[in-house]
C-alpha cells in the first residue's frame, strides 16, 4: 500500500475522473481540471498521468468507440479503481489532519 505516493496533479487527475464518472477521457479530465482550478494543463502532462495511474493501479482505461461528431474515433476513457478510490480518501484525510488547527497560522 505504501510503495506509491500521490502528486498533487495525480490527485487533482483522479478527482476530475471520479467527478466525470463514464465520461472521463483525456480531453474532458483536461478541461474538467481547467475549469475547476484556472490552471492550464497540457496535453503531454495529462497523458503521462493517466498512464502513470493506470499503472499504479488506481486508473482503469477502456476504448470506447466515439461519437459520430468524432467521426466514431475510439477513445480511452478512465475509471477510477477501488484502490484509486482508497487513496484518494487516504490522501484526503492525511491532508484534513495536517490542516487541522492551521487557520490561526495562515491568518498571520
Amino acid at each position: 500500500m505504501g510503495r506509491h505516493s500521490m502528486g498533487e496533479f495525480e490527485h487533482i487527475v483522479l478527482l476530475a475522473a471520479l467527478r466525470l464518472g463514464r465520461d472521463a477521457y483525456g480531453a474532458s479530465i483536461i478541461e474538467e481540471i481547467e475549469a475547476r482550478t484556472d490552471r492550464e494543463v497540457s496535453q503531454a502532462a495529462a497523458y503521462l498521468t493517466l498512464k502513470r495511474l493506470e499503472e499504479k493501479g488506481w486508473l482503469e482505461g477502456r476504448q470506447e468507440r466515439g461519437e459520430d461528431v468524432r467521426g466514431n474515433r475510439e477513445r480511452r476513457c478512465f475509471e477510477v479503481t477501488a484502490e484509486g478510490r482508497h487513496r484518494l480518501e487516504r490522501s484526503r484525510s492525511e491532508l484534513a489532519s495536517m490542516w487541522k488547527g492551521l487557520a490561526p497560522e495562515l491568518g498571520r
